[in-house]
Order: C-alpha cells, then sequence, then structure tokens
C-alpha cells in the first residue's frame, strides 16, 4: 500500500523476537539489528524478525531506550486515525462495564486511557467531571496528538481538555515538558466526589494529573477499618487517605506530607466535607524524618497508611528504591501497636510485586514485627493491566496486621 512505502524498518537481532512475539510492546534498543528507511521519532515503523518476518507495527523513538513502542501486532492493522478512535472508543467501552454509576457520573472521576494496557502506548487520560487531562509521555503519542485530541473530545462530550505532559518520561523520550488548557475554559480548581466525599483537584499544578484515582477502592478498603482506630497517613497529599478515615470514625488521624500546598488542599476538603470538627492533626515534614521522631516521642497507631510517590521510575532505580521502602516500612511498623494495621504501596513500576513483598518481609523481620497478610492491593479497575504486558502493574500494595 502507498501510505507504507516510506515506513521505516527495524530489524531484530536473531532471537531477539521472542518477547514480541507474545505480544509485548516495547522493542529495546538492545533488540535491534538494523534500522533503515523512514526513521523520523513518533513515526511508524515496520518491525521485523531477523529472517524478515514481520512482527509489529511501532512507533519510532530515537532518543529513548525503548526504541519502539508497538501500535499493532496485526500486518492487516495499520495505525491510523481510524485505529487511534477505535481504541478510545474501547477503552470508554471497558470503563462503561467496570465502573459504578457514582465513578461514572458527571462529578464522578475516572482514568480513560492507560498506556499499553489500553493499545496507546504513553497516552495516559483522567477524567474529573467534565474535564480531561491528558499526558502524551511517549514519541509516538506526540506524533498522533492532533487525532487523539479530537477522538477525545468528540467520543467523551467533555467541555474542557488541560494537558499535563511535564513529566520526566518526556525527557527519556526527547520531548519538552508541555502542560496548559488545550480546549475550554478552566475556572479554579476542579471537584469531584468520590465515594460520597468531595474533593477539590489542581489539575494544572498538582501532581500526576492532580489526584490518585488509582487508589479509589483502596481508600474505601483501608477506611473500612479505621473506625475507633488511631491512624497516621504519611505522604498525605491532598488527604485522600485521610478523610475517609475521618467520615468512618477514626479517633485521630495524623497526616503527614512535605508540600505546603499540598496540605494546604487537604484541609480545604476536609471543610468542604463538613469534617472541621474531626479529630484531624496535619503537619509539613520530610516523612522519614518524621516517622524517626515520632518514634523519639513515644507516639504510636492502630493503623498506618504509606502511600509515598514513585521512588523507581525504572527497574535500574530499584536498588536506591529498595531501599526507601525498606526504611520508611521498617520505621513505621515500630509505631505499630500490637493487633496494628500497616496499609503500605508502592507506585514504582521498576519495583515488582516480587520485589516489593521481599522489601516489605525483611522490613518486618528487622522490625521484630510478625505479620499477617490480610489483602493484597492493587489499582482501581480503570487502571487495566495487559496480561502480556506486567510492567502496566505499577500500583501495589500490602495490608497487613500486628499479630
Amino acid at each position: 500500500m502507498s501510505h507504507k512505502a516510506g515506513v521505516g524498518v527495524l530489524r531484530l537481532k536473531a532471537g531477539r523476537e521472542r518477547s514480541l512475539r507474545r505480544r509485548h510492546p516495547w522493542v529495546f534498543s538492545g533488540a535491534i539489528d538494523t534500522l533503515s528507511g523512514q526513521l523520523a521519532s513518533g513515526a511508524t515503523v515496520r518491525v521485523e524478525a531477523a529472517d524478515g518476518a514481520f512482527l509489529a507495527w511501532a512507533a519510532y523513538s530515537a532518543n529513548s531506550q525503548i526504541r519502539a513502542r508497538v501500535w499493532s501486532f496485526e500486518q492487516a492493522v495499520y495505525p491510523d486515525a481510524a485505529l487511534m478512535a477505535a481504541r478510545i472508543g474501547a477503552a470508554l467501552q471497558h470503563r462503561q462495564q467496570w465502573l459504578d454509576a457514582s465513578t461514572l457520573a458527571d462529578e464522578g472521576a475516572c482514568r480513560l486511557l492507560h498506556g499499553e494496557s489500553d493499545g496507546l502506548p504513553g497516552v495516559i487520560v483522567d477524567r474529573y467531571g467534565k474535564a480531561l487531562v491528558m499526558q502524551l509521555l511517549s514519541a509516538g503519542a506526540e506524533h498522533w496528538r492532533e487525532v487523539l485530541i479530537e477522538a477525545l473530545l468528540q467520543q467523551t462530550g467533555c467541555s474542557v481538555l488541560v494537558e499535563r505532559s511535564d513529566t520526566d518520561a518526556r525527557q527519556l523520550e526527547g520531548l519538552p515538558p508541555t502542560s496548559g488548557v488545550l480546549h475550554g475554559e478552566l475556572k479554579g480548581n476542579l471537584q469531584i466526589i468520590e465515594h460520597g466525599l468531595r474533593y477539590e483537584v489542581d489539575v494544572l499544578g498538582g501532581q500526576k494529573t492532580g489526584f490518585y484515582l488509582d487508589q479509589r477502592d483502596n481508600r474505601q478498603r483501608v477506611a473500612s477499618l479505621a473506625a475507633g482506630r488511631d491512624v497516621l497517613n504519611a505522604f498525605c497529599y491532598s488527604g485522600g487517605f485521610t478523610l475517609p478515615a475521618l467520615k468512618a470514625g477514626a479517633s485521630s488521624v495524623l497526616s503527614i506530607d512535605s508540600s505546603g500546598p499540598a496540605l494546604a488542599s487537604a484541609q480545604r476538603n476536609q471543610a468542604l466535607n463538613g469534617l472541621s470538627q474531626a479529630p484531624a492533626q496535619w503537619q509539613e515534614a520530610d516523612v522519614f524524618q518524621r516517622l524517626r521522631s515520632l518514634r523519639s516521642e513515644g507516639r504510636s497507631f492502630d493503623l498506618i497508611v504509606l502511600d509515598p510517590p514513585k521512588f523507581a521510575p525504572t527497574s535500574r532505580d530499584a536498588e536506591r528504591a529498595a531501599r526507601g521502602y525498606k526504611d520508611i516500612n521498617l520505621n513505621a511498623m515500630k509505631l505499630l501497636r500490637p493487633g496494628g494495621l500497616l496499609a503500605t504501596f508502592s507506585c514504582s513500576s521498576g519495583i515488582s510485586v516480587e520485589l516489593f513483598r521481599k522489601i516489605i518481609a525483611g522490613a518486618a523481620a528487622d522490625a521484630a514485627m510478625p505479620a499477617t497478610v490480610l489483602a493484597n492491593f492493587c489499582a482501581a479497575p480503570d487502571h487495566p493491566v495487559a496480561l502480556e504486558f506486567p510492567e502496566g502493574e505499577y500500583l501495589k500494595g500490602l495490608f497487613l496486621k500486628r499479630n
């Protein structure tokens, strides 16, 4: 076909096609034998095995270690505007099937596009009410920018589209950070309702796209056991675990974060929900240091939540990140009363589920804290994980009971 005549070709070294045949969507630079034809960053390339057999159509990236991200494993399914629109439609349908009515309602919030697991590598879109917040994190996603924007607005009917492509991932792709309102008008912070609680969301200046939607169901699960307990919420951000615990009847909640603006937002959220008289204390501090000083003050808690930011963006950072996770968990465990509960999380894609459990087991051993695993946490169902792409399971967590 004529529109494929100028497409670049990326041929792999012998034996390096196995992951693609298992439909893993990434091609690393070390797997490539030869490159030929048109190789503009973001443009479509044909990925071939060493013998020339077709493997995939992918987006080429000249700068990233992930040199190509697959759009399609079918030779007859060439990436074009229709394919992008169809992938968005399928992702929206998945959410309609799996999410409850309140999450899909006008004041609800959910993730609409989750990158590779929705067949759109590097494309993240969250919906907050009638506003969309988009991240284009790969050269291929950037290449299809206008097509994606048009399809999103058309299929969702949302009136505002904000871009937050200002993460480190863009730099790895050789792309400049970019953010701002692309469509419609944004009047201050947005508000959403999650499990009956109202939160303000700073989509332009907040972390990630403004709120941690992946923890939606985990917040509810943890809060269900908060009644009558003294709770510590470390890395509390805008109060996502604090407010449900207060609403559920926690005896007290101490919430710590290093960000003053995040704590100010959390306190506004407390007021928004009529919880101003609830037994809440907010502290701006370095969490690593504060966990140590709480122990020296003789403090202890019945329920502790550890939901830190990303320590390991890639597996190369895993060793350094593992030390950080062990540090905070060891010190939190020493603050836990007998019979107390610890909800501990990692959102680092460079830390596997197995490694995270190993780190937590090591911390428990060093803290001389025998424990029982009550539950394994993962992201809410609007953050799907393709079976062929385990890296999509970035959020993992354990709910432990101190024996």
